[in-house]
């Protein structure tokens, strides 16, 4: 009988149907408890959720939209035939009270005190939103010919404006047609990057086993060729200076080197001495040779 538990009710011996009508009434209780403990004044106890960011002007702290509070409700007017209902809640950061009421006019909640809204409203005409129609407008294009006509030669105008930003717009959707397509292009363009990417670690990974590098190397950029392409790299001497001095030991060299001075003059010559240390046994030295004593000049 567990599944009977939730609809089950005690009647009491005294109880009298044609009486107390009902167990409520037999209880002298109302059947929403503590909901309804003011409903004598014409407050109702719901529970309200917060329609919008606000400020509590209590804490100063924010209340988030969708925060739930035990509200009493209250009917406080009319708009036409619609009832406005005020709503008093207590912050549950701090003692004080907000109070809200609705708006039918505008479709949205006012606050009457203890807090401030966080704006987040936008004007819908500055955003070249479509705006509906209000009644008394639609009144006047129904009843005033003057007025319909300067409303359409308004539309009008406003269209032919429209029509760059409405041909654009065109244009991007009709881009997005073919998924097919999109989707081809899309995978060929991964294949490719994911081509690159590992013909630049294979090449990266070449590079770090011959240079014996064990950090990771990144990237080349635009700006690193642009330095590498400053930068020349050179021998100290160059070409023509190096044949520059052949020549000079060539002609600082004795025409007849003796059989035994061989020796000595290769190793002379492998010294920068020139044929100084063979002609110094012949006869006068030659005039003085910056080559001769193994200085080298080099250009700057």
């Amino acid at each position: 009988q567990g599944e009977r538990k939730g609809t089950n009710k005690y009647y009491p011996p005294d109880f009298d149907p044609a009486k107390h009508g009902s167990l409520n009434k037999y209880h002298h209780s109302h059947p929403l408890r503590e909901r309804a403990r003011k409903l004598s004044q014409g407050i109702l106890v719901i529970r309200f959720e917060m329609p919008f960011n606000i400020w509590c002007d209590g804490c100063k702290n924010h209340i988030g939209m969708g925060v739930r509070y035990n509200a009493e409700k209250k009917k406080v007017g009319t708009y036409y035939t619609t009832p406005i209902y005020r709503f008093r809640m207590k912050c549950h950061l701090c003692v004080n009270y907000i109070e809200m009421q609705t708006d039918p006019a505008g479709c949205d909640y006012v606050i009457v005190s203890g807090a401030r809204r966080k704006e987040e409203r936008w004007d819908m005409e500055d955003n070249q939103q479509v705006l509906p129609t209000e009644r008394e407008e639609k009144e006047k294009l129904e009843t005033d010919a003057m007025f319909r006509l300067e409303h359409g030669v308004a539309d009008r105008a406003t269209l032919q404006r429209a029509v760059p930003t409405l041909a654009t717009l065109q244009e991007a959707q009709s881009a997005w047609k073919d998924d097919f397509a999109l989707n081809s292009r899309l995978r060929q363009r991964f294949r490719e990057e994911k081509k690159t990417l590992r013909e630049e670690e294979e090449e990266a990974a070449a590079l770090q086993a011959r240079a014996g590098l064990s950090i990771p190397l990144l990237r080349e950029e635009e700006g690193d060729r642009r330095l590498a392409a400053l930068l020349k790299y050179h021998s100290p001497d160059s070409y023509e200076e190096k044949q520059r001095m052949k020549r000079t030991e060539i002609s600082s060299r004795s025409w007849f080197p003796s059989a035994a001075g061989d020796r000595s003059g290769e190793v002379a010559r492998k010294l920068g001495l020139g044929g100084r240390a063979l002609r110094g046994r012949e006869g006068p030295p030659p005039p003085a040779n910056p080559a001769g004593f193994g200085i080298i000049r080099r250009r700057s």
